[in-house]
């Protein structure tokens, strides 16, 4: 009981120094770590050592909130810099090393007997599964965020708005277009083009990647869309493609007029 209660105010009294430790022993193992990571690991592993003793003390896994910031941080990084989650989890196995030996001193220093240095050794590594557990699960929800941001602006590029005369814009469909994508340019671009009082629109589909009956019918919601807002629609650019994938819908296109490309539908608005 002596034994425990000395270790308890070692832990407390040496959080910081026992950080200061593990980072020192951590950080030549793990490549390019920047400063800032340096210092966030520090104040991480001074309160997983104080989290260690307040477990001892209560007898209640005491999980540092500081340790599932630092995991949710580190998974925004690599997220952000279209990194690998595997890059942080390898910094796991030398940090389990780096902490096992120093328990070890710390135990043999106190004379901790080895059912208790086990003990320790088994609340250390569920604080570091926990952590390795919110990283992924951080990594994950943040990757889907990005996912849909970047499916938003790809949206909006395979379909930007090009204003030419008052009421009237261009809108090149380039690229590829997938359900996703259809999705945005339904609920980013049309609101644009709403907002801009548009009275006609030149659909130009010359910047189409590849086109099938899916994409086909893609498209004519798009446009279709467009006619119930009151827009009139003029389809350009209909390569061979395209073409045969409208006469195999049987379906054709919302767009009442037809022009091999803008400049002809243009000339035929403005003559």
């Amino acid at each position: 009981m002596e034994t425990n209660r000395e270790l308890i105010r070692f832990l407390t009294d040496h959080a910081g120094q026992l950080a200061e430790d593990v980072v020192e022993r951590v950080s030549g193992l793990l490549g390019d770590v920047t400063d800032e990571e340096l210092k966030q690991a520090r104040l991480m592993y001074a309160q997983l050592w104080k989290a260690l003793a307040d477990t001892l003390r209560t007898g209640e896994l005491r999980v540092p909130e500081a340790l599932m910031r630092w995991s949710r941080s580190n998974a925004a990084i690599q997220t952000k810099n279209s990194g690998s989650i595997a890059a942080v989890a390898d910094r796991y196995p030398p940090s389990r090393d780096a902490i096992a030996d120093l328990l070890l001193e710390i135990s043999e220093q106190l004379g901790v007997s080895l059912k208790e240095y086990a003990h320790l050794s088994k609340l250390v590594n569920r604080f570091l599964d926990l952590s390795l557990q919110e990283k992924y699960y951080a990594y994950e929800r943040l990757s889907k965020l990005y996912q849909s941001d970047a499916e938003d602006e790809l949206a909006e590029l395979s379909a930007p708005v090009v204003p030419v005369y008052d009421g009237i814009v261009i809108i090149p469909f380039i690229g590829r277009i997938t359900d996703d994508r259809a999705y945005a340019i339904m609920n980013k671009v049309l609101p644009k083009v709403a907002e801009m009082n548009v009275t006609c629109t030149i659909a130009d589909f010359s910047g189409l990647a590849a086109v099938d009956d899916h994409i086909m019918h893609l498209l004519q919601q798009v446009e279709g869309a467009l006619e119930l807002m009151g827009i009139h629609v003029i389809s350009t650019g209909i390569r061979p493609h395209l073409a045969q994938s409208i006469v195999n819908s049987g379906q054709a296109l919302a767009g009442r007029s037809y022009y091999g490309n803008v400049k002809l539908a243009l000339e035929s608005i403005i003559k």
